[in-house]
């Protein structure tokens, strides 16, 4: 019998690069709707796995969706899955003119565009941030005065990913740069996703408290959580994640209010088949403030500390969603799991690295991914990040001192860049601190 095929919408990144890896391995044909930039990026390993691609523009939707649609049908794919942040409204409408498991396409740009969700979280009586939607710089003055906001105060793109253009702002002085910041990196993404990458901001109240996110996938309308995760975040007007830990054990009634408010964010957003990866925070009284949703698997290694934590097979699990198949869901494990992200301290050119881990019992995974003699940035986003290693073990206390103990190891010799005088600063020796 003929399997039937699966179609990732980009495969390009680790965790396409597993979703890839596991249809392959269980019979599938795997097809990419790429860009023919992507297709360049792709790796051996990656373009090996492929039966098939098709070249789009995701910049215009419309289009993309007939091509990709006709290419589906002609080729056997049985389930359309993306993991990329921009790319999950286009495939919840595949999925509805295919006809396959899905998300609401009515509602799925609420897990984009950032003032869809305010208004849809508004909408369901989601517990999230006030929001004001900026137009210009007189909706600025507006947005700051207003009382609901208050400083600190966030702002961020309409749409994004990876913390790209977000600041916390302390006072208005830094509102108009961190406003203008946020404009640069929505245009960053045109051509790719966007076509005209909308400039307009938002506008946020801040949530004081602990940032967790929940990974949740949902089959038919029911929602599963599979984890709550601990976010490590840089101080400062960036907040750029720098670790994760899972599983988070929360009280019994905080853990009931945060998957309560991620309930009503996973329906208001309209994800009835697929993955969610949900930001809250926590404050001191244990209320919980949803902060943004995504229509698909986490990022930053999270699916991989999931199934090394607590056996669950996240890949094989979007897979049996997407075609209609009972997933396997049950933890088969009682681990702890955590990933450390290297930052560089300041802007300039990477010169050496040493103290870096291997893989070995305890550490089943790392990835370093900047190269000796290129540009490193001070951590502004999350695609700052110059390299990551997962550390587990079944206690969770010893499994953090570990990974910050290798943390400290990690020593990168950074170059600064030139001024303007053309002199070059000397180079720094930073030993990474967690």
């Amino acid at each position: 019998m003929t399997l039937p095929g699966v179609l990732l919408l980009d495969a390009a990144g680790p965790e396409a690069g597993l979703l890839a890896a596991a249809a392959a391995a269980r019979g599938h044909q795997v097809h990419a709707a790429t860009t023919a930039a992507a297709y360049a990026g792709y790796g051996p390993e990656l373009k090996g796995l492929l039966a098939g691609r098709i070249v789009t523009d995701f910049a215009r939707p419309d289009r993309a969706l007939d091509e990709i649609t006709a290419y589906a049908r002609r080729r056997g794919v049985g389930a359309v899955l993306t993991v990329n942040e921009y790319l999950t409204e286009l495939a919840a409408h595949l999925c509805a003119e295919l006809g396959m498991p899905g998300n609401d396409p009515g509602r799925a740009r609420a897990a984009r565009d950032k003032a869809a969700m305010a208004e849809a979280f508004a909408a369901a009586g989601v517990c999230a941030p006030y929001t004001v939607l900026v137009r210009d710089e007189a909706g600025l003055r507006s947005a700051l005065a207003d009382p609901w906001v208050g400083f600190p105060c966030v702002v961020k793109p309409l749409s994004g990913a990876g913390s790209a253009g977000v600041t916390v702002v302390s006072g208005s002085a830094g509102a108009a740069a961190a406003a203008a910041a946020a404009a640069d990196a929505a245009r960053a993404t045109v051509g790719m996703y966007d076509v005209g990458g909308d400039p307009r901001v938002l506008v946020q109240a801040y949530a004081a408290g602990t940032e967790y996110s929940v990974e949740s996938l949902t089959q038919d309308g029911a929602t599963t959580h599979l984890a709550v995760t601990r976010k490590q975040v840089t101080g400062g007007p960036k907040r750029v994640e720098t670790g994760h830990s899972l599983p988070v054990r929360l009280p019994p009634a905080v853990e009931a209010a945060v998957y309560r408010e991620v309930e009503a964010a996973i329906r208001a957003a309209g994800i009835r088949h697929g993955a969610s990866h949900t930001e809250v925070i926590v404050g001191g009284d244990g209320r919980c403030a949803v902060i943004e949703i995504g229509a698909r698997l986490a990022a930053g290694q999270i699916g991989v500390l999931i199934q090394h934590a607590l056996g669950i097979d996240v890949w094989a699990a979007l897979l049996d969603v997407a075609l209609a198949r009972p997933a396997a869901l049950a933890p088969t494990g009682c681990g702890y799991a955590t990933v450390r992200f290297v930052t560089s301290p300041r802007a300039g050119r990477l010169t050496s690295l040493c103290g870096f881990p291997k893989t070995g019992p305890g550490v089943p995974f790392v990835r370093w991914r900047a190269a000796i003699g290129g540009t490193v940035h001070e951590p502004g986003a999350n695609g700052h990040r110059l390299g990551l290693f997962v550390v587990t073990g079944p206690d969770a206390d010893e499994v953090e001192e570990r990974a910050d103990a290798l943390l400290r190891r990690v020593r990168i010799r950074v170059e600064a860049a030139p001024e303007n005088t053309g002199q070059v600063r000397p180079a720094s020796t930073s030993a990474i601190a967690p």
